[in-house]
């Protein structure tokens, strides 16, 4: 998976958040407008879509002359993705699980266990799902860099 550098990411923040108001995408200028806090030329914003569409991040449309862009996946699929390549860093995966499984929560560790729940009464029953009742204040984060290394 790919690691996104800090325009990249606001970008492809801008992209999820736009998620529930437009299910068509976005447009060049109204991502350069939600970043208008940083100053970017219109042709910079293009570039970097056009970067994030040549990495398979983001889907576009033509519509007319210009280009609709949205997120190719959810912002939790792509972390639950960056969790999964630390994971194959090298070294156990056995051992990195269990460091991160001592390191969250209470309520991250039930989160847990409510999906490995889930996803056993899914197998027993045939069907599997992404679909987990979760406490909508979490947030999943990923690990840093450095501390991938470590592990």
């Amino acid at each position: 998976m790919t690691r996104l550098g800090d325009l990249e990411r606001a970008v492809m923040d801008v992209l999820w958040d736009s998620v529930p108001t437009t299910s068509d995408g976005v447009t060049v200028r109204e991502v350069a407008d939600a970043l208008a806090g940083r100053e970017l030329a219109y042709t910079t914003v293009m570039t970097v879509l056009d970067r994030l569409a040549g990495k398979g991040m983001v889907q576009r449309e033509r519509e007319g002359r210009a280009w609709r862009y949205r997120a190719a996946a959810s912002r939790e699929a792509y972390i639950a993705q960056l969790m999964l390549d630390a994971l194959d860093l090298g070294g156990s995966r056995d051992a990195a699980l269990v460091r991160f499984a001592r390191s969250v929560t209470g309520t991250e560790a039930e989160v847990l266990r409510a999906a490995l729940a889930a996803d056993a009464g899914s197998a027993a029953s045939g069907e599997l799902t992404d679909r987990v009742e979760a406490p909508t204040d979490r947030v999943v984060r990923p690990p840093v860099a450095d501390e991938a290394a470590d592990r």
